[in-house]
């Protein structure tokens, strides 16, 4: 999603993609208005910022395809390249990192 600014015509001037005072409306981002202004916008960085949140987020889809299809053993880990092998394990073991690291920030008061 992206939060956008409009101006009293209520075109699209900016987009951010977190939520800003001045821009608290959200647009899908294969939504025609937002595809039309990055299209003519000379703001490149704006379609860029929205481009990389788009990534990032599919990246954690077809890292969950790859999963899927592992274990319905349609592929065997092995079949996939060593790098591909490899980075999946990378962010594998971090994403357990940081789920540790939540686990050791805990709201319950009764146990200090």
């Amino acid at each position: 999603m992206a939060y956008i600014q409009r101006d009293t015509a209520g075109n699209i001037v900016t987009i951010f993609d977190e939520k800003q005072d001045n821009a608290q409306e959200y647009l899908a981002l294969d939504n025609p208005e937002l595809i039309d202004y990055m299209t003519n916008s000379v703001k490149s960085d704006d379609a860029r910022a929205i481009l990389a949140e788009s990534d990032l987020k599919l990246v954690r889809v077809i890292e969950d395809l790859i999963y899927t299809l592992i274990d319905k053993k349609v592929i065997l880990f092995t079949d996939l390249p060593i790098a591909a092998r490899e980075k999946l394990v990378n962010r594998e073991t971090i994403r357990g990192h940081l789920t540790n690291l939540d686990n050791l920030v805990d709201d319950n008061e009764g146990l200090l």
